[in-house]
């Protein structure tokens, strides 16, 4: 029997702000994350989209998938995602057009139907907000029609796509039965937020997606990933250290404090009081946090369950080089048999 081949990985980055470093320094580590990344081999890099927030500071993704496929050749470069009901889908089209004459064959399309931000924020981006989300699925087709090249409504999206090419890759991103059964219905591929839900309801949207799934041209069969969070280092005491950064963020957003990621050393030295305790064991107890074997092992797990062959790896750590060192050491994990 042939051995399994090696689970593919790919990338989501936030560009997640740190105390004691401006917002912008987010940003350009994300762009240096990007070029490392594809040297190690990873399979896509998707940056997300949030507005309003002092943590996560990722506010236009397109503008930073030019940066980044300025400064790489092989890897995929991708929305994770695109909040579609804040935008007219023909610009969103447009701009990923734009993207894939500059950067052909390597762009992916991820978009969401959250909001990705506050309700104030939210009408502030679309006035219409309060009901744009019912039109998601019609500007998915109007969006498919139009990255492709398609004359559509009596419209073109320039730059045209050159002969023979492919425009970019449109995925359905979600953390609910919703986004499962449209990406389904639509033959597209489907991205299930597994960081964002602790991996509450995954089996039943993949289930869903699987069983319902409608073949497309692209894709004659479902194409699923999950997006997973992960910290490997050197050691595990290592890791379960810098973890505490992203722990006391999770804690605090649930008493609606948000702020840019503390030092775990800061963390560390403040520590957690009893009555938090309960909450920090039970995100230790999930969480993919240990030496590369021990992450590695988790991922390849996780995998097997969900009947997966490419997962997404989000990490966040206060220091750039401990969440490069931690990407590096799965990546030289997960090449292997």
């Amino acid at each position: 029997m042939s051995a399994r081949p090696p689970l593919r990985l790919s990338v989501l980055d936030q560009s997640v702000a740190c105390a004691g470093r401006d917002e912008g320094h987010a940003l350009r580590d994300t762009v240096e994350l990007a070029m490392r990344c594809e040297v190690v081999g990873y399979e896509r890099f998707w940056v997300s989209e949030h507005h309003g927030l002092p943590t996560i500071v990722g506010s236009a993704p397109e503008i930073l998938m030019a940066a980044i496929a300025a400064r790489t050749t092989r890897i995929r470069i991708g929305s994770a995602g695109v909040m579609l009901p804040h935008y007219a889908a023909l610009k969103v089209a447009e701009q990923f057009r734009v993207l894939d004459a500059l950067a052909p064959g390597r762009i992916d399309l991820g978009v969401g139907r959250a909001p990705g931000s506050d309700s104030r924020t939210a009408l502030a981006l679309n006035p219409n907000a309060a009901h744009a989300a019912d039109g998601f699925p019609q500007q998915v087709l109007d969006l498919q029609a139009w990255t492709e090249g398609r004359r559509h409504q009596g419209l073109m999206a320039h730059p045209l796509p050159a002969p023979a090419s492919q425009p970019p890759e449109i995925w359905i991103l979600g953390s609910s039965n919703y986004g499962a059964q449209l990406a389904a219905h639509l033959g597209l591929p489907y991205a299930f937020a597994y960081f964002f839900m602790d991996g509450q309801g995954v089996e039943q949207a993949l289930g869903l997606y699987r069983r319902l799934y409608q073949p497309s041209a692209r894709h004659p069969i479902p194409q699923a990933t999950i997006c997973v969070w992960a910290l490997a280092a050197d050691g595990e005491a290592d890791a379960r250290h810098h973890a505490l950064s992203r722990e006391r963020w999770r804690l605090d957003r649930q008493r609606g404090v948000l702020g840019p990621l503390k030092p775990p050393d800061a963390v560390a030295a403040a520590g957690f009081s009893a009555d938090e305790m309960p909450a920090v064991e039970a995100l230790r107890a999930r969480a993919l946090v240990g030496t590369a074997a021990q992450v590695g092992g988790g991922l390849r797990r996780l995998a097997e369950e969900l009947g997966l062959d490419e997962m997404v790896v989000n990490t966040w750590a206060h220091d750039p080089a401990v969440r490069r060192h931690s990407y590096a050491l799965l990546a030289g994990e997960m090449s292997g048999p």
